[in-house]
């Protein structure tokens, strides 16, 4: 999986000296993007800077170059919103909230909005709603509502081998926010938990998601949501 592996090089390393080469092949590779965005032609394709940045960002995050990963997941999230290339713009999201920097949660935020509303990666979109799982208290039912969205966006979009892998791993988050919401230990548990928390059902648990994306982000909209909305076939 592309977005839902773990990222925590260090942890596999056997010893300092490893961590020392892993870090030095980092560097190298993020001098060969910015060599690369150097040589972008007068008349580059914007899209092609972006998708440089998010390749720069992704490798500042692991280099632990945190404040620099945040600029070039903006800077790319700016040119990603000016195309409509939303899931660009999801990606860039996801490295400004593992950059760990005052905006994250408002960047976590307006990607899960962009993630739910347009179609795309669905694993890009369960990776999204796992960081509020993450972050969420255990006993809040956010971490609920999240797993259930990531669930019903897998059923909805995912396909083939890709969707019987996602649905296999959005049941276990559920189930791992059951136990430690509740301490639910079995199916029957679980079946009661699920309709008492009202996750049976779209119509109740999509506007909760709302609700959470609202709390995340507050007042630090940067995209024009009534603006979007207008955009889209069904409203």
């Amino acid at each position: 999986m592309k977005y839902l592996k773990d990222e925590n090089f260090k942890m596999d390393m056997d010893s300092a000296e490893d961590v020392q080469e892993s870090a030095v092949l980092l560097e190298a590779q993020l001098a060969e993007f910015r060599r690369q965005m150097l040589e972008l032609p007068p008349n580059y394709d914007p899209l092609a800077r972006a998708d440089l940045l998010l390749q720069m960002g992704r490798t500042l995050i692991r280099l632990e170059k945190n404040q620099d990963a945040w600029d070039a997941g903006r800077e790319a999230f700016d040119i990603f919103t000016a195309r409509e290339a939303w899931e660009g713009a999801v990606q860039a999201c996801d490295i400004m909230f593992l950059a760990d920097q005052p905006e994250s949660l408002p960047a976590l935020g307006q990607g899960i909005w962009l993630t739910v509303t347009f179609p795309m990666d669905p694993e890009l979109s369960v990776a999204m709603l796992q960081h509020v799982i993450d972050e969420t208290p255990s006993d809040s039912d956010g971490a609920a509502v999240a797993a259930t969205v990531a669930h019903y966006i897998v059923d909805l979009r995912a396909e083939g081998r890709s969707r019987e892998d996602l649905m296999f791993y959005t049941n276990q988050l559920l189930a791992t926010v059951a136990r430690r919401h509740s301490d639910v230990q079995n199916q029957e548990a679980f079946s009661r938990w699920f309709k008492k928390l009202e996750l049976d059902d779209p119509a109740k648990f999509l506007p909760r998601m709302r609700n959470v994306v609202d709390v995340l982000v507050q007042d630090e909209w940067w995209i024009d949501r009534d603006a979007i909305h207008s955009k889209l076939p069904v409203q």
